[in-house]
């Protein structure tokens, strides 16, 4: 089902996450939504905080203050999911081997608050400084301004790798306790 955006130039879908802005690409945005049910997944990651059913499908949750090791503090009314497309399952090459699986894949991003649809007003993202350790868990792809604030904007598939291995751990967890 194809989007209709009324104003093409609005691109990134901004929020807070702690005193830091962020945001993500408006082309992998599917929804917005309140925090729904987690149910936890043995061996996830921490930043994984389980997973939920979201509209029939099983979508992994990651609280971006534990990715970004930000104190955890309660849910408010402002918390909000932003769920994301991460990408097709597998591989080329995997998809030789199996079925072919082409759903979309989906991951839910808990942020402190959704700010507002913005755009880089024509400008290009500049690169993400490098800040030493970490860098591919921050998952940044660039930087970009919002008036006098600075904007990050991160990588849709940073988390489609996260997704995939913390429900492979998941599976291959559970499956092992059943046994």
């Amino acid at each position: 089902m194809a989007r209709h955006r009324h104003d093409p130039s609005k691109d990134l879908v901004g929020f807070l996450v702690g005193e830091v802005m962020y945001a993500v690409r408006i082309e992998v945005v599917r929804e917005i939504v309140n925090p729904l049910v987690v149910v936890g997944l043995p061996s996830a990651p921490a930043t994984v905080k389980g997973v939920a059913d979201y509209r029939g499908d099983v979508v992994p949750v990651i609280d971006l203050r534990e990715r970004f090791g930000l104190p955890e503090v309660p849910r408010s009314r402002k918390t909000k999911w932003i769920v994301l497309d991460v990408g097709l399952a597998g591989s080329k090459e995997e998809a030789g081997r199996r079925a072919p699986d082409t759903r979309a894949h989906h991951a839910a991003l808990v942020v402190d608050s959704v700010s507002e649809v913005f755009g880089l007003a024509g400008g290009e993202l500049r690169p993400a400084p490098p800040l030493g350790a970490g860098d591919e868990t921050r998952g940044i792809e660039g930087v970009t301004t919002l008036g006098s604030r600075l904007v990050f904007v991160l990588d849709a598939r940073a988390f489609g790798a996260v997704t995939q291995a913390a429900l492979a751990d998941g599976v291959n967890a559970a499956s092992v306790e059943i046994a």
